[in-house]
């Protein structure tokens, strides 16, 4: 049986995407448009609008006339919250069709869509959280240090115009990361998704006009990487760029920043470790949780999945056989069918660049146990791999130090938990860790001793109201939280004579 999208387009109700520019849904200048070719099937989905370097200037100018009017940047508390609040709920009742319309944009499976991270349902309390901010946050009010009778106060105001670039793989979480600190601190903002995650960000984009947010508020400018993206982290009227995505970028965004000063908030990535001690409470669930991340549901294109699994040399073929069981354990295919729990790599050129580090594992002599080729048959036209399994492998090695971005793991072994710690640190990058163990306090001395933003004891979780952001080379800031609330403003220092001396 022939695996085709194309009976889902009508049924998830999927349009050609436009941008949103001013409050109105409008063609790129000179119609200029983007094939999507779906990741499962190498078949057309849908024309994306690419916005040319002067419809980024229009988003733009919309974007800080609707700041400097006010009518979003100092509305009252009130209103901020109540249309945050109906767009989660929004989300909430469209959950259905925006999962499908994610499954024809990057074809993770509908059957994935419960998992709460990546899930509708993370986004709307994302929004919920943040709401629950508007009327909170502030500044101080302090007694004079010095001079006469006078009032000492800082205030927190908004940023300005923002710069939100999305990537293909967690549309909904990111989207909500981005836009709902910024939305919630007044700022107004310039959207991009990325050219392979546009249709469900689109709907998204839709519910929040219909929640009410005033014209101008929240501006889209789809397409790829160049033209688009890059006018847009160059636009000298931008004030702050948050940006998820490749190292590479963030740092070229850094780069583009300097110019202005923007502000920027970047999370780029990482090569995360999962430590599994001889003392784990269940070495097939640490084995499950591990390969799961790496194999299920974003194949492993997800920059915070464990894709290094540090393992003591006591359950380490315990562990191996229990991963080898969950990886002949997925399932591929039409990401609408209940069944199917694994998606493929995004595109060809991802494909190509998983199977090359494939060969460079064999190359560098890591055992491979299983998995390591790209699936054939009905999966022929598909961007499907295997799920791959790298044992022995010298943590000093390619496949232990690059970002694959695919579903391949590599295991490690170790002896004593300083070794541990030590090896889990040899990396360029911070950004989550795991660890299990039965020990409390050797949970404790590991999570404190890893140089990761996030670590998961036993398990793993991304909450809405907790900061998340990495160590190193993994990126700037933290999203989450009241820490990203504060990110999308300033703070203002104001003195005040309470008497008729001067200060």
């Amino acid at each position: 049986m022939t695996l085709t999208m194309l009976p889902h387009r009508q049924a998830a109700g999927l349009r050609s995407g436009k941008l949103h520019i001013d409050g109105e849904w409008v063609a790129a200048e000179g119609g200029a448009t983007w094939t999507h070719h779906h990741p499962a099937t190498g078949e057309e989905i849908g024309e994306v609008a690419v916005a040319s370097p002067s419809d980024v200037d229009a988003a733009v100018a919309a974007a800080r006339r609707a700041f400097e009017s006010g009518e979003w940047s100092r509305a009252n508390a009130q209103t901020r919250i109540a249309v945050l609040h109906r767009f989660a709920d929004l989300l909430r009742e469209n959950a259905d069709q925006l999962r499908a319309l994610q499954a024809l944009d990057n074809s993770v499976p509908v059957s994935f869509g419960s998992i709460y991270a990546v899930s509708v349902a993370a986004a709307a309390d994302a929004f919920d959280h943040h709401a629950g901010w508007i009327d909170k946050i502030g500044g101080q009010t302090l007694p004079p240090y010095q001079g006469g009778d006078h009032l000492a106060m800082s205030f927190r105001e908004p940023i300005g115009v923002v710069a939100a670039i999305l990537p293909w793989n967690v549309p909904f979480l990111l989207f909500a990361q981005k836009v709902a600190p910024a939305l919630a601190a007044g700022c107004t903002v310039v959207l991009k998704p990325s050219e392979y995650a546009t249709f469900s960000v689109l709907r998204m984009v839709e519910l929040l006009i219909e929640a009410g947010l005033p014209k101008g508020t929240l501006n889209v400018v789809t397409g790829p990487g160049d033209p688009t993206g890059e006018r847009l982290i160059t636009h000298p009227d931008i004030d702050k760029i948050s940006f998820t995505g490749s190292r590479e970028v963030g740092k070229r965004i850094v780069e583009a920043s300097a110019a202005t000063l923007k502000r920027v908030s970047l999370e780029l990535g990482g090569k995360s470790p999962a430590v599994v001690f001889g003392d784990a409470p269940d070495v097939g669930v640490a084995a499950a949780t591990t390969v799961g991340a790496v194999t299920m549901g974003l194949s492993g294109q997800a920059c915070v999945a464990n894709t290094r699994a540090l393992v003591h040399r006591d359950v380490y073929e315990e562990f191996i056989a229990a991963a080898q069981g969950v990886a002949a354990a997925v399932t591929y295919g039409d990401p609408f069918d209940p069944s199917v729990i694994s998606a493929p790599l995004i595109n060809g050129r991802q494909l190509d660049r998983v199977l090359g580090y494939i060969e460079k594992g064999k190359a560098e002599g890591a055992r491979l146990v299983t998995g390591g080729e790209r699936l054939s048959g009905e999966y022929a036209a598909g961007n499907f791999v295997a799920p791959t399994i790298f044992a022995d492998v010298d943590n000093s090695s390619t496949i232990a130090q690059e970002e694959i971005f695919g579903p391949v793991l590599s295991v490690v072994p170790f002896s004593q938990e300083d070794e541990a710690i030590r090896l889990a640190n040899d990396t360029e990058y911070g950004l989550g860790a795991s660890v299990f163990t039965s020990d409390a306090q050797r949970a404790f001395r590991v999570a404190r001793g890893l140089r990761a933003g996030t670590v998961g004891i036993n398990g793993f979780q991304i909450e809405p109201h907790l900061p998340f952001g990495g160590f190193k080379q993994s990126g700037l800031g933290r999203e989450g939280g009241r820490t990203a609330f504060e990110a999308y403003t300033e703070l203002k220092t104001v003195l005040m004579p309470l008497g008729d001396e001067l200060m």
